[in-house]
This record gives C-alpha cells, structure tokens and sequence, in this order.
C-alpha cells in the first residue's frame, strides 16, 4: 500500500474498531498514551448501551444516567485526550504485512501499527411488530442491567438455553412472576439452569410456556410493554405453522420483555487474519494473570469487550477490557518503536566500521 493509491487516507499508529463502552475506554487510555487513536462507530455507534434507556449499575453514577449520555461522554473523554472518532465500518482487515491495511465500507484504506477489536456482539432479536418501538422500553436485551426497573411486573423471557435460564432466575428477584416462552418442547439448556429453574417453577416464581413464540409486542415508549401476542402448537415452532388449526393465537398481559437468544459477535472483519475464534464467532484472546491479556494470534491485533467475552457482557467488564487492550497496545508499540530505533542504528554502526 502506498500514498499514490486513490483509496489510501493516511497511516496511524493505532485503530480501533468499535465505538461502546470497550472501544471507548481503550480510546481514553490510548489517547492519554499519545498514541492517537482513531476510532471506527462501526454500524451500531456506541454499542448495546445506546439502547439502554437508564444505566444504574456503571460505576460512578448513584443516579443512573441514560446509556446514550454516558456514551457521549466517554466520546468526549476520549477526543479531549487525543482520540479521533470516525463513522466508518472497518470492512476487512490485511495481517499478512506490517503495517497492517484497514479496508473501510465505503472503500478507504488505512494503514495502522496495530488494531483494538472492540466490535462487541448483537443481542439477536425476532424481527417482529413492535421490537424497533419499544427496544429499551420495556424490551430489553440485558436482565441484570434493565431487571430492575421492573419490579412487580409479570416478565417474560424468551429462549431456552443457558442465558433464558440465568436471566428468568436472575429477574425472579424482581418480577412478580417470570415467563420463559420457548419454541420447543425441551429446553437446550445445561441440566443444572433447567434444575434450578424447575425449583423457581415448584415456587411459583417461574412458569414455563413451552411450544410457544411471540408474534407481535404492544406498547409505547411512554408506557412501555403493555402485553404480547402470543402463538402456541402441541408439537413447537408455531410460527413454522400458523395455518394448521391446532395452532392457538392468544394476547398475554405482561410489564417487560427480556430476549434471551444469544449474541452474535461482530468480527468477520477479521476473517482471514489468522486471529483465531471460537465455534460461535468470538475472538479468541490470550488471556491469563500477566500482561498481553487482550492480545490474539496475531501480534498488534487486541480485542476487547463483547466481542470477546460470551459470558458476562457488563458495561464495567467491557470497559476493563478496553483499558487493558489499550495498555497492552501501548507495550507492543513502544516494542515496534524500540525495534525501529534498533535497525536504524545498526545499519549506522556498520557503515561507521567501514
């Protein structure tokens, strides 16, 4: 890659991919580094947390504040410290040479020295009436950051593997009764959530709606969820089979909506990198007690937050990860500056020898 090349912008010492809490926070770090990031929104600016109408639970805010605030806030952060923040979508990235080339959506090209995947992961969603209206009114994606503020309501969880499981247990603190609709009779959740989720049935805490999808949510903004349509069919995936007449369509009254029915991570920018990811499509990183704890296969490539982590997917965790990607880029470029200012003055002592 040169500068004659028409689709060619510049060179930066580090990009990072990704605007939410993760990307943000390695943005800061880096930035108070002088390492000049330039950061990417990517298709979804600011991450899950702009659908979220309050956030409780970040530290630093006993009152809360709205997940769109506390985003612009960190992009001011960051940009007071250097950082520059771009609405492109990274589209692919090159590994095989050094620098590294960053090919955009919109066709730039960049080169970097190295690169903060802090893309995170989509909550799935059904694509149904209703869910772009009331998404963070009364549908939430996030049991423990939005359960909450639904205390006494009946709440239903859709899914059935391990996080429908977790989250209808989590929310039974605060509901007064909680729903799972799952579309199967079985559950494909471990044994030990569909236990524990059996004992909350025996409670009367939990009641389970098998065989059973929502069509279509009802609501508003102002009021949030009033209640959801609802299709039923002895043998599962009603919705596979709304003409059979054994397929029952009813309204069912609830206060809130929880989607249990995973995260797709957002990293096929790095297809063909050699950053190696697991069989859902999480970046793998290194890991472990020492430092490069964000750092993948490929030296200079880092990730960080909901693109790597399946698990907790918190806004304080994604934002620890980011810091630590941002520190552990700054050790890999002082090693590259180190390396630099090494081949420079060899090729000097060796002509002084002459």
């Amino acid at each position: 890659m040169t500068e004659d090349d028409d689709a060619f912008v510049e060179h930066r010492k580090l990009i990072i991919a990704g605007s939410g809490i993760s990307g943000l926070s390695a943005a800061i770090y880096a930035g108070r580094s002088n390492n000049e990031p330039l950061v990417f929104e990517g298709d979804e600016p600011g991450g899950q947390l702009t659908l979220t109408t309050e956030v409780e639970n970040y530290p630093g805010f006993p009152e809360g504040i709205s997940g769109p605030e506390l985003i612009q806030n960190m992009k001011e952060q960051a940009e007071r410290f250097g950082a520059e923040i771009d609405h492109g979508i990274v589209e692919s990235v090159n590994a095989d040479e050094r620098p590294f080339t960053v090919t955009m959506k919109n066709g730039d090209v960049y080169t970097a020295d190295a690169i903060i995947a802090a893309s995170g992961a989509s909550a799935r969603t059904l694509g149904i009436p209703g869910e772009d209206e009331l998404m963070g009114y009364g549908l939430s994606t996030c049991a423990t950051c939005d359960g909450a503020f639904f205390r006494g309501e009946k709440i239903l969880v859709i899914g059935g593997g391990d996080a429908a499981m977790e989250e209808a247990s989590f929310l039974t603190k605060f509901a007064s009764k909680v729903y799972i609709a799952h579309r199967r009779e079985e559950f494909r959740a471990e044994d030990y959530w569909v236990d524990r989720v059996m004992e909350k049935v025996e409670d009367d805490e939990i009641e389970l709606m098998r065989n059973t999808e929502v069509t279509e949510l009802h609501g508003t903004p102002e009021d949030g969820v009033d209640h959801v349509t609802m299709v039923r069919h002895p043998e599962g995936h009603p919705t596979d089979k709304l003409d059979d007449p054994e397929t029952e369509e009813f309204d069912f009254d609830v206060g809130a909506v929880f989607y249990a029915i995973g995260h797709t991570p957002n990293a096929d920018y790095l297809e063909g990198t050699g950053v190696e990811r697991d069989g859902d499509g999480y970046v793998k990183a290194k890991g472990g007690t020492g430092g490069g704890q964000t750092a993948t296969d490929v030296p200079g490539i880092f990730a960080a937050g909901d693109v790597v982590d399946y698990h907790y997917q918190q806004a304080a965790t994604a934002g620890g990860d980011g810091v630590k990607a941002a520190l552990d880029a700054d050790d890999y470029l002082e090693n590259l500056e180190r390396e630099a200012e090494a081949t420079e003055i060899e090729p000097a002592a060796a002509e002084s020898d002459d």
